[in-house]
């Protein structure tokens, strides 16, 4: 075991050799061992790892001490531990509703998907032609969400059912023709719902007008609506009259509808909605406390090109076959920016390609069988209380009803509890019921009991019961094939499931295949001890909303996140209610608006954010209301401190934040971060410390101590949560302790500044950080920030001779991340950053962070879990490809007939029979020391996304189309 320096992962020297070796997780975790540091040491030219960080991070900054977490512990220890905090939370069977329902995830799709390690460790399909799979996966869930609505356009996924409502209304705005200021929302709605739209409204001065449609809803006053279809407490009304308003008048009708009630219901489209989102967690998604989830939005043909998020559609590749790419990409990399209405750059994606494997399990015939049998019991349940002498108040439903249990109402919940169950306590006189998937004859005879509280009268009245009928109007009974394309009715064996998913996996590249060194986001391992609890049933069966003596043991884990988070980043309170990074950067800035308005300062409104800031920082500025004013940058990739300075002078009186990146976007320490923060700070403002790049100070520096008001933490990038090929994430934010007050409050109780549907975010992923942490103590997480700046450091060193290195800090080095410029040999040689991302898909590499944030570069982060063997290939392949450049540099081909212009290479370049390029295939397919073994093949050549652009196909197609 190493001894305790700056260098090691280990505790103290005193219990040495005499029980478990608390540096065992960190020795895995992290990639180079102590051989290879010293080796890669000499490489960057340093003599220790203490050098090498007194040379990287300024000293001003520099944590003195440790963060006060302790030691780490075993894995077996870590998990011992967290089992004692699940078994602190009691499942009890959920009849709560309100978004939120049991449901059964199919073994094979539990083993296969969301707990194999080649689709939780993808990261975003940007790179298509190496995404193949989970893109395919993605078209499903599109496919499925476009045939339930009967709406023209999905995307892949928002993060819930509440966030989705808001960007609903934020759409409505940017589409509608009405120039009204006021969103109606019905009163049935979810109450998270309500409170999450309340806070994306107010900031930018629409008004929110609660209400029974029926009676309230004045459509020449608002620029859109919502309504639940059907209603949170069941009831099942026909929009169409509303929605008949809202266009007469120029506005624009949303309905947030369930996506099993749709296989019954008359879809959204049959309706006239414009839009429709929801919740597709009760497609085999467990309630987890909250998520993650995949919400579904779906839009009208005309609003193709309004809708926030990822779409992925069809395309060509360059041998004119259909292949799958991200459509649209580019206007969700740079979000519109100041210009936004909608901050989303991340999805769900690993929830919803879990919902699209489950439709395709069931097919159309398993799934209509799961919702008609739910309804079923639903009348029954309803029959029986009716003739048990309990009152009823819904009348037309699906799986959900209200019963008025008057002066009872305590008395009926308590003898539920007793019985095992939770039901939704709607106000003082009123219980809600809500079955689903897991309901049995035996819970509804439970609940019969419950509500009537004479037992012996159950079996006596189901008795005299007769068959329900349906109590769906015959206007909303959907007619017509559902879900008719091939997909759906392909995989009903396990036997065919289990090969279709591993046929998808097989054609993507992941974290489980080899590096992917993406900058700003951070690919490092996803341990498996980590990943195990999120489907211990004591955290996945949970609902967000059960009574507090029943999630103990997640109020402990939340409790213990809070406290470590705080000890890492020296600020005073969380809130883990964000459920991506996005959603982190909305809710600190509206807890600085939150700030500066009970302050009195309501002219505050200005948000300084440098000209290098990825889209989400303006995009979230302006949800906020704040006006974005841009800093300008030196040669050097730094805040240019004299323009700061002039832009303060002349926004003094009206400077509420700025927002910056440390380490800097552009991938160094910047020196002056102090001077930023208190020349901000002297103006009355307030410092937003984007906590993207974290990953270089934990253990090192703290945001909260020199300078930071707020920041949010990528969980999915710093404390190891998987990126799922696209989502979950997490944002938590710290804040110091004077914002604390204006965090997010609990959203179905209608708390302000509710971000997220539900209370805790994604709750069901926090074990997976909780247990990086505590395996790794201070001095493991200290240790993974060193080799993750050592392992940056050697590949900028190694790549130095061969590309320029864009950006270097005071005393030449980079931090966790490098750039590298690519610019001079496009204009030497016509090569472009394409041609060399795509050239390293035949090495067998995703490629780095392509033109961002600099066009025409590649932003590389190895992330410290990378060997030194790992990271000398990935430096092979790159110098390969610049020998292959220097060819063209040197006129011995062009660059159209160079390997460049046309990788990736797949299996049909090695089998054409008509080969006739300028190289040989052995050269394409297999450059440099890439082993035929272990070779990953791009199962698709390089892809026209101009075509796909033009021709914009996002659900299943037809592929004898293509043949034609």
């Amino acid at each position: 075991m190493l001894a305790v320096t700056s260098s090691s992962c280990g505790s103290s020297s005193l219990w040495q050799d005499t029980g478990d070796d608390a540096g065992a997780f960190c020795a895995r975790h992290v990639g180079p061992d102590a051989h290879d540091v010293a080796a890669m040491l000499r490489v960057v030219g340093a003599d220790t790892l203490d050098t090498l960080m007194a040379q990287t991070v300024p000293g001003s900054i520099r944590l003195d001490g440790a963060m006060g977490l302790g030691a780490g512990v075993p894995e077996h220890v870590a998990l011992a531990r967290l089992r004692g905090m699940a078994s602190e939370n009691r499942v009890l069977t959920s009849l709560i509703g309100q978004g939120y329902y049991d449901t059964i995830l199919p073994g094979v799709i539990q083993r296969n998907v969301l707990e194999n390690p080649a689709w939780y460790t993808a990261y975003t399909p940007y790179q298509p032609e190496i995404s193949q799979g989970r893109l395919e996966a993605l078209l499903n869930f599109q496919t499925l969400v476009i045939e339930l609505t009967g709406l023209d356009v999905a995307n892949a996924s928002l993060l819930d059912e509440g966030t989705a409502a808001a960007e609903a209304m934020a759409m409505a705005r940017r589409v509608a023709k009405s120039k009204a200021s006021a969103f109606f929302v019905d009163a049935a709605c979810h109450p998270q719902t309500i409170a999450v739209i309340r806070t994306r409204a107010e900031p930018l001065g629409w008004q929110v007008v609660v209400g029974d449609p029926a009676t309230d809803l004045d459509a020449q006053a608002v620029f859109g609506a919502v309504f639940q279809y059907p209603g949170s407490t069941g009831e099942l009304r026909d929009p169409r009259a509303w929605i008949e308003k809202l266009h007469a008048a120029g506005a624009i009708a949303a309905l947030c509808a369930d996506p099993l009630a749709l296989m019954l219901l008359q879809s959204p489209g049959a309706l006239g909605a414009d839009i429709a989102v929801g919740s597709m967690q009760r497609y085999g998604m467990p309630m987890g406390a909250g998520g993650p989830h995949a919400a579904y939005m779906a839009v009208r043909d005309a609003f193709r090109r309004n809708i926030p998020g990822r779409i992925v559609g069809v395309s060509i590749d360059a041998r004119g076959k259909p292949a799958y790419r991200l459509a649209l990409q580019t206007r969700e990399q740079h979000i519109r920016r100041e210009k936004a209405t909608s901050n989303i750059c991340t999805a769900q994606a690993l929830p919803a390609i879990v919902s699209s494997m489950y439709a395709l399990y069931h097919g159309p015939v398993g799934l209509k069988a799961i919702a008609t049998r739910i309804h079923k019991l639903t009348t029954i349940l309803a029959a029986g209380l009716r003739a048990l002498g309990a009152e009823v108040v819904t009348q037309a439903f699906f799986d959900t009803i209200t019963v008025n249990t008057g002066v009872q109402t305590d008395a009926v919940i308590g003898r539920a509890l007793d019985a095992g169950m939770n039901l939704r306590r709607v106000d003082a006189a009123h219980v809600g019921i809500s079955l689903d998937e897991t309901t049995t004859p035996d819970t509804v005879r439970a609940i019969w009991a419950a509500v009537s509280g004479d037992a012996a009268r159950v079996a006596q009245v189901e008795a005299g019961l007769s068959a329900a009928g349906s109590t769906i109007p015959e206007g909303l009974v959907r007619t017509g094939e559902l879900l008719a394309q091939p997909i759906f009715s392909a995989c009903q064996s396990e036997t065919d499931m289990l090969r279709y998913m591993r046929r998808l996996a097989d054609r993507d590249l992941a974290l489980d295949r080899s590096m992917i060194p993406l900058g700003s986001c951070t690919m490092k391992l996803n341990a498996t001890a980590e990943m195990l609890p999120i489907t211990w049933p004591e955290f996945c069966n949970i609902h967000p909303f059960a009574p507090a003596d029943q999630v103990r043991g997640y109020a402990r884990l939340f409790t213990d996140l809070e406290r470590m988070l705080c000890q890492i980043s020296g600020y005073a309170a969380v809130s883990l209610q964000p459920n991506s990074g996005a959603q982190g950067e909305f809710a600190g800035l509206m807890a600085i608006r939150g700030y500066h308005r009970a302050r009195g300062d309501m002219g505050r409104d200005v948000c300084l954010i440098p000209a290098s800031a990825h889209g989400t920082n303006p995009a979230s500025a302006q949800m906020a209301g704040m006006k974005v004013v841009v800093v300008a940058c030196d040669s050097n990739g730094n805040v240019d401190i004299e323009d700061l300075k002039a832009r303060i002078a002349k926004h003094a009186d009206a400077l509420a934040a700025i927002m910056i990146t440390y380490p800097s976007t552009h991938g160094v320490f910047e020196e002056n971060v102090r001077e930023i923060c208190e020349l901000v700070h002297a103006a009355g403002g307030q410092v937003y410390v984007d906590g993207a790049n974290l990953n270089a100070q934990v253990g090192l520096a703290q945001p909260g101590v020199y300078g930071g008001d707020v920041s949010h933490f990528n969980l999915h990038k710093t404390f190891c949560i998987p990126h799922g090929g696209g989502g979950p994430g997490m944002g938590p934010i710290g804040v110091g302790a004077h914002l604390a007050p204006y965090l997010p409050g609990a959203p179905q109780d209608g708390g302000a500044n509710a971000i997220s549907a539900a209370p805790f975010g994604s709750a069901d992923v926090l074990p997976i950080s909780w247990m990086y942490m505590v395996m790794m103590g201070d001095a493991g997480l200290k240790r993974a920030t060193e080799v993750a700046i050592l392992n940056s450091n050697y590949i900028a060193t190694r790549l130095a001779a061969h590309y320029p290195v864009l950006y270097q800090g005071a005393n030449g080095r980079v931090a966790h991340e490098c750039i590298i410029d690519l610019r001079p040999l496009k204009d030497e040689t016509g090569v472009t950053v394409d041609d060399i991302a795509k050239r390293l898909v035949d090495h067998g590499f995703h490629a780095p962070t392509v033109s961002f944030p600099v066009a025409g570069t590649f932003m590389i982060e190895p992330t410290e879990s990378e060997s030194r063997a790992e990271l000398d290939r990935f430096c092979d392949a790159m110098i390969a490809i610049r020998k292959e450049i220097s060819a063209v540099a040197a006129g011995e081909l062009t660059i159209e007939e160079s390997p460049l212009r046309h990788a990736p290479h797949t299996v049909r370049d090695l089998t054409d029979p008509d080969w006739a390029r300028a190289y040989d295939r052995a050269s394409a397919c297999l450059p440099g020391a890439v082993h035929p073994a272990s070779k990953y093949w791009s199962p698709v050549n390089r892809l026209d996304n101009a075509y796909g652009d033009r021709n914009l196909i996002c659900s299943c197609p037809d592929m004898s189309t293509y043949e034609a």
